[in-house]
């Protein structure tokens, strides 16, 4: 059943800031493409209650200042590795401590944010830099 729910799976995820600077990481499953952290909302658990756990787990950073940013749908996206419809909760944070990868993050970097729009970077988190920026529209 979890390959093929009958709703959409919601997630959340983060562009978090240290020292002038946002966390990108590549995961394979966005077929190698740079993101943000996150992942799942457990049952029964918050939305910043998942970011905090899913950003402790993944990269081992806790955050503080979470604010909300924007809410996107991922409706069978090719760039996910398989076919989800998930609904794309993002938040703003600042992060504390050293990256400590969790299994699932191939690469890591730490980049000025207007840098960061110039990486392969997937659809939503280009949106969700740009949102950051303060850049409206397309592309």
């Amino acid at each position: 059943m979890e390959d093929h729910p009958r709703y959409p799976i919601p997630t959340v995820g983060a562009l978090v800031e240290q020292e002038g600077r946002v966390l990108l990481v590549r995961t394979d499953k966005w077929r190698g493409a740079w993101g943000v952290p996150g992942g799942k909302v457990e049952w029964g658990e918050s939305l910043e209650g998942a970011l905090r756990r899913e950003f402790w787990e993944e990269v081992g950073l806790a955050l503080k200042e979470v604010r909300f940013a924007l809410v996107q749908e991922a409706i069978f996206s090719p760039e996910f590795h398989k076919p989800t419809h998930m609904l794309l909760f993002n938040y703003f944070a600042l992060g504390e401590g050293e990256v400590r990868p969790g299994e699932e993050i191939l690469e890591w970097a730490w980049l000025p944010p207007e840098e960061a729009l110039a990486y392969p970077v997937n659809s939503f988190t280009r949106a969700l830099l740009r949102a950051y920026l303060g850049i409206k529209g397309e592309g």
